[in-house]
């Protein structure tokens, strides 16, 4: 339709019929649509294995420097790589430490755990106690940053983790000793949340430095008046 510039109908008359001519679908044959990509197995393997090497460099650099000098340049530095191949692995500090506990307190739970497989009920206990306690003073500076050092929320959340976990493989040898008659009656979640923040805290002054060779023994006799026995020695 030819519409008139001074015919205002007409004009409106050919802009409807221009909106209701159907649009031809253009292709253009040089396109190709976008495909998702996916890393070949040869790449995943080599960012995994650079991933491992960034997480044992900040576990080495946490038992040397604290949180506090744990920043991403100097763990880029000690793992050998760019700052920038740090945060694509972990976008900020916060995310990289929090593996990093991840990583260092699964080790000390298994450990734990081993000692409280073997021995009667306060053998066990106590063993968790001084295995945690002289793991803990053989790297100081490690264990002051997963127990006592100023760190982000994000971190400190995982610090809290870290206890339950540490907390549950107590409680559970004790429920063990109470059902079994061995023990007194009580809370077993209660003493074993009582003996890990005794623990911490007796620990932190040690690990600063403050401390001397009665550690250890102090919190195992400790231990033993909690279970439920005055009596320092480790018979059932």
């Amino acid at each position: 339709m030819k519409a008139s510039l001074r015919d205002p109908g007409s004009l409106k008359e050919a802009f409807t019929d221009f909106r209701e001519q159907p649009v031809a679908e253009v292709r253009n044959p040089c396109f190709t649509p976008s495909v998702p990509y996916r890393r070949t197995e040869k790449t995943q393997a080599r960012l995994d294995s650079q991933r491992g090497e960034i997480l044992a460099a900040a576990v080495a650099l946490l038992a040397e420097t604290g949180y506090a000098g744990c920043s991403m340049a100097a763990v880029a530095a000690r793992a050998g790589v760019g700052t920038g191949s740090v945060y694509r692995q972990f976008p900020s500090k916060a995310d990289l430490i929090v593996e990093v506990f991840r990583e260092v307190v699964s080790r000390e739970i298994a450990s734990v755990e081993a000692a409280a497989a073997q021995g009667d009920v306060r053998e066990r206990v106590v063993a968790v106690i001084e295995t945690f306690a002289g793991r803990a003073l053989k790297a100081p500076r490690l264990a002051y940053a997963l127990l006592a050092e100023p760190v982000d929320a994000v971190v400190e959340a995982e610090r809290l983790v870290f206890r339950r976990a540490f907390r549950e493989v107590i409680a559970k040898a004790i429920a063990d000793g109470v059902t079994r008659g061995l023990l007194p009656p009580q809370d077993a979640e209660a003493t074993a949340a009582a003996l890990v923040g005794a623990g911490a805290e007796t620990l932190v002054g040690p690990l600063a430095g403050n401390g001397g060779p009665d550690t250890i023994p102090n919190l195992v006799t400790f231990t033993l008046r909690a279970l439920g026995s005055s009596d320092p020695g480790r018979s059932s």
